[in-house]
């Protein structure tokens, strides 16, 4: 087998069809076609099957694929390595962060980062945080900027910044809001208010996803939910009165400044939380040592006192 024959793989595996990867390959769909009949020979397995007018992976393939992205990510973080070995400011900095972090904290960080090393190349993915923990998985990026790491994800802690979760809502939304025990400007938001408000939520697999339902459990409320696929999108639906929304304070900062959306008083609010900036056990690249570096510095993250239990 060869890099040729498993970059093409992954190219119809993640495709769906010859077609499609001899476009993204820039190759013909014979030469996709001949890549793969010489990969399955090798191995003595079928990993792709037909699927009406494109492919799917078997439960080999499946299995086959996982290995392979974590084969390519390794090797691409060898040819950065050595790179970075013969000259480490023009490395590169490969860094994965939550929706959250990678809109609000990550460009501040990176501007001042870049300001500091500004012959180093920076690489940043953005999504959920299982898209960032596979990412890490995967060794396509050396570091993690997300929410708390989950229970038995093998990585390291190595800074730590606050941040809190808060509800908000449009000012208009906002002024009819109905105070626990009525009357006045409410300390404390009514549940049945707030049961009856549609809520704005982000897609499964989201941390303020998560946060929001296990909110709205302790609320003890099931109320109607709109489901938003960005933060940008949220802040706009908020904005214009479609419902409330718990979101990051960081995501917000400008709309609760200008008056634009108004924080409510609900109770178990504000949920305080942390960003960890994560990654693999052992040493970092030394484009992410300058980042943690900088971050430390500069950042507003500390160092943690201990790594968590993950």
């Amino acid at each position: 087998m060869t890099l040729n024959q498993l970059r093409t793989f992954l190219a119809v595996a993640e495709t769906g069809s010859v077609r499609a990867a001899a476009e993204q390959l820039v190759v013909t769909q014979a030469a996709v076609s001949a890549s793969l009949a010489a990969l399955q020979k090798s191995l003595g397995l079928p990993l792709l099957q037909p699927d009406g007018r494109g492919l799917r992976l078997t439960g080999a393939g499946r299995a086959y694929a996982d290995y392979v992205r974590r084969i390519l990510g390794l090797l691409d973080e060898a040819g950065l390595a050595a790179r970075a070995a013969a000259d480490p400011e023009r490395g590169e900095l490969r860094i994965a962060a939550v929706t959250t972090a990678a809109e609000q904290i990550v460009p501040g960080l990176l501007g001042g980062f870049r300001s500091r090393h500004p012959r180093m190349g920076v690489r940043l993915e953005a999504g959920n945080r299982e898209r960032v923990r596979a990412l890490l998985d995967r060794h396509q990026v050396d570091l993690v900027l997300g929410g708390r790491p989950a229970p038995g994800w093998d990585v390291q802690v190595l800074a730590v910044r606050p941040h809190q979760l808060i509800v908000v809502a449009s000012p208009a939304l906002a002024e009819e809001a109905v105070p626990v025990g009525g009357g006045g400007p409410p300390s404390r938001i009514d549940r049945a208010w707030l049961a009856r408000q549609p809520w704005l939520l982000r897609e499964p697999g989201s941390g303020t996803r998560a946060a929001t339902d296990a909110l709205l459990t302790e609320l003890d409320i099931t109320p109607p939910t709109l489901v938003v696929g960005s933060n940008g999108a949220i802040r706009e639906s908020a904005g214009v009165g479609l419902g409330v929304t718990l979101v990051s304070r960081d995501a917000v900062a400008a709309e609760l400044a200008d008056g634009r959306l108004c924080e409510l008083p609900v109770p178990g609010t504000p949920l305080h939380r942390d960003w960890y900036l994560v990654a693999h056990p052992g040493q970092l690249p030394p484009a992410g040592e300058r980042l943690l570096e900088h971050v430390l510095s500069q950042g507003g993250f500390r160092a943690p006192t201990i790594n968590p239990d993950i």
